[in-house]
């Protein structure tokens, strides 16, 4: 696992959390939510490609 998967997470997740703040203040609570939602589907996106990665290497290695 390389370190840079684990920059790109918190990146996101830095991004995420200000953009909801400054829309919650703002009094756009929908979009907010939204936003927030984007955020965990792209992180979600990226973990399960390593964890496909992942499985394929375990394949390889066992042969199977």
């Amino acid at each position: 696992m390389e370190i840079d998967l684990l920059f790109k997470i918190a990146a996101i997740g830095i991004l995420v959390a200000v953009l909801h703040q400054v829309l919650v203040r703002a009094g756009r609570e929908d979009q907010a939510m939204m936003t927030t939602l984007a955020g965990v589907v792209i992180v979600l996106s990226i973990v399960i490609r390593e964890i496909s990665t992942l499985f394929n290497s375990v394949r390889v290695l066992f042969n199977l």
